[in-house]
């Protein structure tokens, strides 16, 4: 956390007028105009002449406690931070009471600069004064509890091994804001660099643009621009990547079909070319800032951050949702449980869309900003955030943080050693910050018989508490990539108007939680004679009652049915070999005939389904191993007439 307290000149009893030398502490005529002088060319932002007259003045009178004030808080505001602590030390040193605040002012300095021991001893004699104004003081509490969890953290080091990404990410120039795709195949990150590589990178000569690389042969290969339209001659960064790698959302500044000084923006990947980006819109932009942006697995929220109206205090991290008609909601602030009348920043949601990264100055830490990790509950709060803890959090600012789809490997940026400038870093998260591991399906949505590439709804289900996991839609081609979080037994739906909706299981219960799955989606037309297995049906072993679970599969139907009117279907049941073959078309029968129960009970006429147990006889894999006897092992439906 970093708390900065300015330091009015109007504090240091300085005036204008021929008394103006009766008012300081110093007896020396040629001290005090030396300090006046100063304080005139420091109203100028001329610092070098500034220090130069403060240091004459301090020669002509080294208790001259107002000069050596002054000339720490230029100090600070040069970023000199060893020289602005020494000399806060030496007007303590003169006179420990002559100014309160200083106290303050120094432990941040000391906090900020790793100086721990230091800064709690400061903040707690600044503290110890009664009257002081109860925002610096709220400030002074938030520093103590950081200087206390430092000192603690310390002295339990968690795992940390940075390591650079090598020549292929970075290079002379700055890089950060690193993401990488669910399937680790796409690197984007920001790059800064100067826009005339032959002049001095200045504030007008600073160019922030997009690279990506590509995994291949097992190592990254050389990142490359972008290129247009993402990238531009104005500034694109803080970029954030859907899971799939087709969606971008980033920030940009003081554009012309902007609302605020920054803004988000959204580019859509078709046939390997970005779309021309476009503004968010109002709904999600304001008169504020709104920037480094984090798309969740399934590209339906945004987390960011912004400075807009009703903040916490500073930047908070706010979310915005797409509903059912593709249009995002108002801005959601995520509330007292992460925000800070301080600064947080740079959100990363996971893929598995609870755990969240951020970074923070409100929450106790290291100094400046830290790293911190918390999960979302059932009811949309969040956990207490979590600071990752020392070394991965130190005194410098530690920000930008992603983690990959497995959840072990954290990728960031630092100005530690490196190619030069910023650069980025991976490294491996210990277990208690790990989010929970993820995997994924990728594959193509097509029509069954045209074969034509298809846009279509996917839907992820838990099947023990049949809560919604994640609402997906494959891209322009027909291509989709979904996020599996491990731990649990799904159920997948894929819909669209027109077909016969398709339906898939996982289950991520132990094992190997991140072997990809790899399928192709068929749908079948709606029309007579298609057919669809129906893999979330599931009785009680060697029974034909319905499990609990069922309920996901047999309402998605109901609902099929009960959207087309004129629909009517024949329910079959399948099994495998096992058994003779009377007892198995009587079980298949009964399997039928309870789905069939279970849609007329809930208002379908029983003019509409028909039932047929075809037992072992309609194979649709050989029975020679468990997983081909569980394959025939099925119920299906079929559309009898339209």
């Amino acid at each position: 956390m970093r708390y900065y307290l300015f330091l009015l000149l109007g504090l240091f009893y300085c005036v204008n007028g021929l008394d103006a030398q009766q008012k300081l502490s110093t007896k020396s005529n040629r001290a005090a105009k030396l300090y006046n002088e100063a304080i005139s060319k420091l109203n100028l932002q001329y610092y070098e002449a500034t220090i130069r007259n403060l240091n004459e003045a301090i020669k002509e009178d080294e208790n001259f406690i107002e000069a050596y004030i002054l000339l720490g808080e230029v100090y600070t505001d040069t970023r000199e931070d060893s020289l602005a602590i020494a000399t806060f030390k030496k007007s303590i040193n003169v006179n420990p009471e002559f100014f309160p605040p200083l106290y303050s002012n120094l432990a941040n300095l000391e906090l900020n600069n790793g100086f721990y021991a230091d800064a709690y001893e400061h903040i707690k004699k600044y503290l110890s004064y009664p009257s002081l104004n109860p925002k610096f003081r709220l400030s002074a509490e938030y520093l103590l509890k950081s200087c206390e969890f430092a000192l603690e953290a310390i002295k339990k080091p968690v795992q940390f091994n940075p390591q650079n990404l090598g020549p292929a990410i970075n290079d002379k120039y700055d890089q950060y804001w690193p993401n990488i795709s669910a399937d680790g195949q796409t690197f984007v990150v920001t790059q800064l660099m100067p826009i005339d590589p032959a002049q001095p990178s200045t504030p007008n000569n600073r160019q922030e643009d997009f690279y990506v690389s590509a995994w291949k042969d097992n190592a990254w290969e050389k990142a490359k621009p972008v290129g247009p339209p993402l990238n531009t001659s104005r500034n694109e960064g803080a970029q954030s990547i859907s899971a799939d790698g087709k969606i971008m959302v980033f920030t940009g500044c003081n554009r012309k079909d902007g609302f605020g000084g920054c803004d988000l923006y959204i580019s859509e990947k078709i046939n390997d070319e970005w779309s021309v980006p476009r503004n968010m819109g109002e709904n999600v932009n304001s008169k504020s800032k709104e920037t480094q942006p984090s798309i969740s697995a399934d590209g339906r929220t945004i987390y960011f951050a912004s400075n807009r109206d009703k903040t916490k205090g500073g930047l908070d991290i706010w979310k915005v949702v797409m509903n059912d008609s593709n249009e995002w909601s108002k801005p959601i602030n995520l509330g007292d449980s992460i925000n800070t009348p301080f600064d947080e920043q740079s959100p990363f949601i996971h893929a598995d869309d609870r755990t969240l990264y951020f970074s923070s100055m409100g929450w106790p830490g290291m100094g400046r900003f830290d790293l911190f990790v918390t999960r979302k509950l059932s009811d949309s709060t969040w956990t207490k955030p979590m600071n990752l803890g020392y070394p991965i959090n130190t005194h410098f600012s530690d920000e930008g943080l992603m983690v990959n789809a497995k959840g072990n490997t954290a990728y960031f940026s630092s100005n530690r050693e490196g190619y030069g400038g910023r650069d980025i870093f991976s490294f491996e998260l210990y277990k208690e910050v790990q989010p929970t591991p993820v995997s994924y399906m990728k594959g193509l949505v097509f029509d069954a018989e045209t074969k034509k590439h298809l846009v279509a709804s996917f839907e992820l289900i838990d099947l023990a508490t049949s809560n919604m996991i994640m609402k997906a839609k494959s891209n322009a081609d027909g291509t989709f990539l979904i996020c599996i979080p491990a731990g649990k037994d799904y159920a997948l739906n894929v819909n669209k108007k027109g077909y016969l909706f398709y339906s898939d299981n996982f289950t991520m219960k132990g094992g190997d939680y991140f072997k990809p799955f790899s399928k192709d989606v068929p749908l079948e037309p709606i029309k007579v004679g298609s057919k669809v297995v129906m893999k979330n049906i599931f009785y009680n072993h060697d029974s034909y009652e319905l499990l609990q679970e069922s309920k996901i599969e047999l309402n998605k139907l109901l609902a099929m049915l009960n959207e087309i009117k004129n629909l009517k279907i024949e329910v079959s049941g399948h099994t495998d070999n096992t058994g003779t073959n009377e007892y198995n078309l009587k079980l298949s029968e009964n399997r039928a005939k309870a789905v069939a129960n279970y849609l007329i009970a809930h208002g379908i006429n029983a003019a509409r389904i028909s039932w047929k147990g075809y037992g072992e006889s309609q194979p649709i894999a050989d029975n020679n191993t468990p997983e081909s006897k569980a394959k025939n092992r099925r119920t299906e439906f079929k559309v009898t007439s339209l």
